[in-house]
Formats: structure tokens, sequence, C-alpha cells
């Protein structure tokens, strides 16, 4: 179990840890979407850049996963993409990184994190609920079919 002292912010040298964590995480998702899911094609240097990604590592300071946040509007924190390493899946190490955005959005006065998943990744949907995550929406975008979740944070 990887405990929240592993986890910090993204540097520019985990750019390519980071790359192939996504493409290992989501590449199962590509023929059942029909193309790669956005994760898989993210500008991970500009959100690194702009300090929106915390990762997960090693005992050797190497990411085995990251999540994606940032503020949405004046109440919600955007959580973009969470991946782990599929090998570590099962560890905890995503509800570490959800529990991390969830917490800075909670410190930095957000009342709300608000993330979306692909209609055809069937695990996630049944994931977020169990999370307290709530189904809000449904919609195309990019060409994406997209399912929007939502938790009300407490204080």
């Amino acid at each position: 179990l990887i405990g929240k002292q592993m986890i910090r912010p993204a540097k520019p040298s985990d750019e390519t840890a980071i790359r192939e964590c996504a493409i290992s995480a989501y590449q199962q998702y590509v023929a059942v979407i029909g193309r790669k899911p956005a994760p898989m094609t993210a500008d991970f240097a500009a959100q690194i850049s702009a300090g929106h990604i915390h990762v997960a590592t090693d005992d050797d300071d190497l990411p085995v996963g990251f999540v994606v946040f940032y503020p949405d509007d004046d109440t919600t924190m955007m959580l973009e993409n969470i991946a782990v390493t599929p090998a570590l899946n099962g560890r905890g190490i995503g509800k570490c990184l959800m529990a991390v955005c969830e917490e800075t959005a909670r410190q930095q006065g957000f009342s709300r994190v608000r993330l979306y998943t692909n209609e055809k990744m069937s695990a996630n949907l049944s994931i977020y609920p169990h999370l307290g995550y709530v189904e809000t929406d449904r919609r195309t975008e990019d060409g994406f079919k997209r399912v929007y979740f939502e938790k009300t944070l407490s204080a």
C-alpha cells in the first residue's frame, strides 16, 4: 500500500513515466472506444508546468500512478485524469490519488470535485459511485461519450 507521503507534485523529469503510465492504463480501451482515449494524448508537459499533476511514487521515487486536477470554477475542482500502472492495480494507489485531489480541493475552499469517464469504461461507472460520486450528466464531447460524476465535499 502506498502512503500519502509517497504522493508529490510532478516534476518535468516525470513526464516520460507519466505518459508511459497513461498509455499502459488506457491501452485496453482503444479497441472498445475506437480510438485513443483522451488521457493517452494529453499534453503532460503543460499540465506538469501548470502544477496540475501529482504522482504516486515507488521506493525509488519513480511515478507508478498520477492524478490531474485543477480548479474548474469557483466551487468545483475538476479531476481530469487518474491512472495507475496496471501491474499495481488493486493496491489503493488510485484511492490515495483521489484523496489528494479531494483534500486539496477542501483546503482551497472548493465544495465539489467533478470528473468524467468514457461510457465504455464500464469498471469506472461502478467505482466512482462506490467512492461517493453521483452521476450528473452524459454528453458527447470531442467525439467521446462521457459520463460526468460529482462529489460534494464535507467541510
